[in-house]
């Protein structure tokens, strides 16, 4: 084959890679933020994660069970020390913004802390991380930049997917905890961790009370 002919094929795959990497992690998360009301955010968001799970099943290369990977090597150092962050800087937040709403779901809502607790890691740490982990690097992988960037491009595209709560403390939150569950994923080789730590740091954040800046209920556009 020659190389004009690679090219040929070459191109209209990257083409496509690039229409699929733009409409899930930029127009869709535009879109849900912009233009939906905010009790129709999570019905899009959900069929954006089916159609996410889709294409990772049909990326080539990809094998469900490379996911298990880990599971049983996991970083509890650095597990320990995301928990004991996300504590701190939920309770400085929360301490600071709004004292009142401190653990208001534990005090007034038990069983539902109970329920969030059971729901949160299967119904939505663990498709999140398929779609900004798995998905993000296996299926797009060549049009990354460097690997370090590459790192910092997915905590962003993380942080932007929670555009639709229009809080600069969610955007930061969101930031950070991209970083550390894409380097569980992307350079320890560890899905399991990146999974358990997602879930991990969103129960801390419902229990705490955080969750009054994650609640579409709550949600102020400024415009």
């Amino acid at each position: 084959m020659t190389t004009v002919e690679q090219t040929n094929r070459i191109m209209p795959r990257r083409v496509q890679l690039w229409a699929e990497f733009l409409g899930l992690f930029i127009v869709a998360p535009i879109i849900m933020a912009v233009f939906l009301p905010p009790e129709r955010m999570f019905t899009v968001l959900g069929l954006v994660m089916v159609l996410g799970v889709i294409l990772l099943h049909r990326t080539p290369g990809f094998e469900w069970g490379q996911l298990k990977t880990g599971a049983r090597n996991i970083d509890w150092r650095m597990t320990r020390t995301l928990t004991a962050a996300v504590v701190a800087f939920s309770l400085v937040v929360m301490y600071l913004t709004a004292p009142g709403d401190l653990f208001q779901i534990l005090r007034w809502r038990p069983e539902l802390l109970v329920m969030i607790w059971i729901f949160y890691p299967i119904m939505s740490a663990l498709p999140q991380e398929l779609i900004y982990r798995p998905l993000f690097f296996r299926r797009y992988g060549e049009l990354l930049p460097s690997p370090k960037l590459a790192l910092v491009l997915n905590a962003a595209i993380f942080s932007f997917a929670h555009l639709m709560y229009w809080n600069w403390i969610v955007a930061f939150m969101t930031f950070c905890g991209g970083l550390v569950f894409a380097w569980s994923y992307e350079k320890q080789r560890n899905f399991p961790q990146a999974v358990l730590q997602h879930a991990i740091a969103g129960n801390l954040l419902f229990l705490i009370g955080m969750g009054v800046y994650f609640y579409s209920g709550n949600v102020t556009r400024p415009f």
